[in-house]
C-alpha cells in the first residue's frame, strides 16, 4: 500500500522526537537530512514499514543502537502469560467462542510500541477487561468461518510481544474447532523494535502449538518482496492469511491473497481511514477495502 503523507509526517516527527536529548546539532542535521533522503527517494510501491527499516539503518549509523526492547519484550510476555489462564476460559465460555478468541487477539495489538510512545499498564488492562465483551464485523467472521471449514493451511502472520500470547489462543481454539485446518505462524526474522520472533514464540509457548519461523527481515511488517523463500512459500501457498497489526496490513494490502487483517486503529490516520475511535478495533477482509486501503462502506 503506497506510504500516505500522513505516514511521512509521522515518521518524520518521530525521528526528531528521538534525536532531541543529542547535543550535536550538525550530526542532527545530517541525520535528518538522510531520513529526508531516504523518503524522497522511495519508489512507489515502498511502505511505511520497509522505509522504517531503511530508517532504523540510519540511525544506527549516526546515532549507534538504539533502545533495546528485550526487559520490555520479556516484561510484556510475562504480564499476558499471566492473564493467559483466565482469557482461556473466558473464551471457553462465551456464547460464540470465535469472535470472543479474535477481539482477544485483536486487543493484544495495544502493545505496540512502533505505533505508539509509551504502551500504557492501565490502558493495556482496561482493553483485556473488555475483550470479551467486544464483537467482531459479523460479516466478516460468516466469511472467515466458511474459509476455516474448507480446511487447507492457514499463516497466521504475528505482530507484537506479548501480543502473541492471545494470538496462541486463538490458535488453540482454531485447531481443537477446525482439526483439518494446517497452521503455521510467522514472526519476524530478527529484533525490530517490540516485534514478536522467534525467542518471543519460544518464550511464549507458541511454538509448542503450532511450527513458527522467522521472516527472513528486521522489516516492522511483511514486505513480500523482502521476506525468506520460506515465508514466500508458505504465504503464496496459504488458503488463508490471517494479518496481526498495521505493519502488515500498511505491507500486504493490495497484494492479492486472501487476508483477513486483525487489528486496533492506534495512531490518527487509522482512526480517520477506518472511521474508528482511538484503539478501536478491526477485523475485515481484503476485499472490503479500496485500491488506497480505505474501509469501502456497505
Amino acid at each position: 500500500m503506497r506510504i500516505s503523507a500522513a505516514c511521512i509526517q509521522c515518521m518524520v516527527d518521530k525521528q526528531s522526537e528521538n534525536i532531541k536529548d543529542f547535543e550535536d546539532e550538525q550530526i542532527k542535521s545530517a541525520y535528518l537530512k538522510e531520513v529526508l533522503r531516504i523518503i524522497g527517494s522511495s519508489r512507489e510501491e515502498d511502505t511505511t514499514p520497509v522505509l522504517s527499516a531503511c530508517v532504523q539503518k540510519a540511525y544506527e549509523k549516526y546515532f549507534g543502537k538504539s533502545v533495546d526492547y528485550s526487559p520490555i519484550k520479556h516484561s510484556f510476555n510475562k504480564k499476558m502469560q499471566l492473564a493467559e489462564e483466565g482469557i482461556r476460559k473466558e473464551i471457553e465460555a462465551a456464547e460464540d467462542p470465535l469472535s470472543c478468541a479474535l477481539s482477544f487477539a485483536r486487543t493484544g495489538n495495544y502493545i505496540d510500541f512502533g505505533a505508539l510512545r509509551e504502551v500504557e499498564g492501565s490502558v493495556l488492562d482496561m482493553l483485556v477487561r473488555e475483550a470479551g465483551k467486544k464483537q467482531v464485523d459479523k460479516d466478516t467472521l460468516k466469511r472467515f468461518e466458511g474459509d476455516l471449514e474448507k480446511g487447507g493451511s492457514l499463516v497466521y502472520l504475528t505482530d507484537n510481544c506479548g501480543e502473541i500470547v492471545l494470538d496462541k489462543l486463538l490458535i488453540e481454539f482454531l485447531r481443537k474447532q477446525y482439526p483439518d485446518l494446517r497452521i503455521t505462524a510467522i514472526v519476524r526474522g530478527e529484533a525490530v523494535i517490540n516485534d514478536a520472533t522467534v525467542e518471543d514464540a519460544k518464550e511464549t509457548g507458541l511454538t509448542d502449538v503450532v511450527p513458527v519461523i522467522g521472516n527472513g527481515t528486521a522489516i516492522p511488517g511483511t514486505s513480500l518482496r523482502d521476506i525468506s523463500d520460506e515465508a514466500s512459500r508458505l504465504i503464496h501457498g496459504a488458503d488463508m492469511i490471517i494479518s496481526k497489526g498495521q505493519g502488515n496490513f500498511e505491507s500486504l494490502h493490495g497484494c492479492g491473497l486472501n487476508i483477513y487483517y486483525l487489528f486496533l486503529c492506534k495512531c490518527d490516520w487509522f482512526v480517520r481511514r477506518f472511521r474508528m475511535e482511538k484503539n478501536g478495533g478491526i477485523f475485515i477482509h481484503e476485499s472490503a477495502l479500496g485500491a488506497d486501503g480505505i474501509y469501502i462502506a456497505k
